[in-house]
């Protein structure tokens, strides 16, 4: 399961074309309130199998992904 939180941010839409161009699956999450429960105080953040991931990471991991 992979899950996008953004607020529709210019990183956010990066991150969001990124994951598009691999053909990733994922949902956005865009309820700040969900967001600071889990105590996110920055986005967009990805999260895959658990893992929450800041962008820099998050721009990494997708890199990574040979689908």
């Amino acid at each position: 399961m992979t899950t996008l939180y953004s607020t529709g941010c210019p990183k956010c839409k990066i991150l969001k074309t990124k994951l598009d161009k691999k053909n990733i699956i994922y949902e956005v999450v865009s309820d700040v309130n969900v967001m600071l429960a889990k105590s996110m105080r920055s986005v967009p953040m990805l999260e895959v199998d658990g893992e929450i991931m800041t962008y820099l990471d998050a721009i990494n991991w997708v890199k990574e992904q040979n689908i």
